[in-house]
């Protein structure tokens, strides 16, 4: 992971307001679709259709899968569903933090989108996990949603 991502603990920049709330990315696979029910959070789905578009009002935290090869390449690594729904300047705004799957197996890629999406719109990494996540993973991110929010 790149040295210089923005990491949850070192963020003093602003926290989200109103309630929890994930938007997400799922190709048709639907590993992460599965992954943010397990989370049992308010969330929306960024759709895999091109054509669709999602505007969001609210405060969020991104989950998006890391696609690519691997190694030291990030080309591609972003979803370009990701890509198209950050390049509304309203959702950019909402974004607060960032989590990413991935696959350990790709080295240096594992997750990457998380790092490139928190060092270009300047928000935190909350956290990274393998392919479907595990129940520890799920555990962990819904405290990190509750603290990063100020829940109890």
């Amino acid at each position: 992971m790149p040295k210089d991502v923005i990491k949850i603990n070192n963020w003093n920049g602003a926290k989200p307001s109103g309630e929890i709330f994930v938007i997400y990315f799922s190709s048709l696979s639907n590993n992460t679709h599965r992954f943010v029910e397990k989370i049992n959070v308010p969330s929306q789905r960024i759709d895999v259709n091109l054509e669709k578009k999602l505007l969001v009002n609210q405060d969020f935290v991104l989950i998006t899968p890391t696609y690519g090869g691997g190694g030291d390449d990030d080309e591609g690594s972003v979803p370009i569903q990701v890509k198209k729904f950050l390049n509304e300047k309203n959702n950019r705004d909402h974004c607060k933090g960032v989590i990413a799957s991935g696959n350990t197996n790709f080295g240096n890629g594992f997750a990457l989108a998380g790092p490139i999406i928190s060092k270009k719109l300047n928000v935190p990494l909350l956290y990274q996990f393998e392919l479907l996540g595990t129940s520890e993973d799920v555990n962990r991110i819904k405290e990190i949603l509750k603290n990063f929010w100020g829940k109890k």
